[in-house]
């Protein structure tokens, strides 16, 4: 029962990774600058993302720039979109399989076919939350070196926005989650090794039936 409740608790943390990777990976803020100006009317708020740029003014306004062009778009920028797409699609197929391998389903068939399942499940989760570890920290290190670098006007610098935070997150969540699911199916399967079942013999009875044989032949 612990270790189902533990499977049960470790899919809810995927849950909640899988989500927070798919909105970190369509928000427009995973970089942001807040220009003021001289003005406070005129303030603007410049946020970058993986797909579009959105600008919100102090009036009100919001408008949005998809990004078209791949090819014009920095490697990390490119790196990002890759493995975030990467991330939601290992996390999705986790999901689907971890339904079937847990305990507490109906699903999978036999103990040993759900823990096979359950462990795949498990390792989708951890190559997701790597997939989604690294582009946030690739991101977030180009943004301060580029805050850091003096030769940068402070129009152009921009400071992580909530996208990076919810990846970052995310991704943590999604490594959780698949360490516990490849530790409770690799402690069954140790303890099935280390305590083999145990087979019963009955030498009485054999003994018995040669003695019985023996005599036969000397008659």
């Amino acid at each position: 029962m612990a270790s189902a409740s533990l499977q049960f608790f470790a899919f809810i943390l995927a849950l909640f990774g899988a989500f927070g990777d798919i909105a970190a990976t369509l928000l427009p803020n995973w970089k942001v600058n807040a220009d003021v100006g001289s003005n406070i009317i005129t303030a603007i708020t410049q946020m970058q993302g993986l797909w579009m740029d959105c600008t919100w003014y102090s009036t009100g306004m919001f408008s949005c720039t998809l990004k078209y062009s791949v090819l014009s778009l920095p490697v990390y920028i490119q790196a990002a979109r890759t493995t975030m797409v990467l991330s939601c699609i290992l996390s999705a197929f986790g999901i689907c399989i971890t339904t079937v391998g847990m305990k507490c389903t109906k699903l999978g068939g036999d103990p040993d076919s759900k823990s096979h399942a359950c462990f795949a499940g498990g390792v989708c989760f951890i190559l997701a939350g790597i997939f989604g570890l690294v582009p946030t920290s690739w991101y977030t290190r180009e943004i301060i070196s580029n805050f850091l670098d003096q030769t940068i006007p402070e129009s152009s610098k921009h400071e992580p926005g909530g996208a990076v935070y919810t990846g970052f997150i995310s991704a943590g969540f999604l490594l959780i989650a698949g360490v516990i699911f490849c530790t409770s199916c690799f402690k069954k399967q140790q303890g099935a090794w280390i305590y083999p079942p145990e087979q019963h013999h009955f030498p009485s009875t054999e003994q018995e039936s040669n003695a019985g044989y023996n005599l036969k032949d000397y008659v």
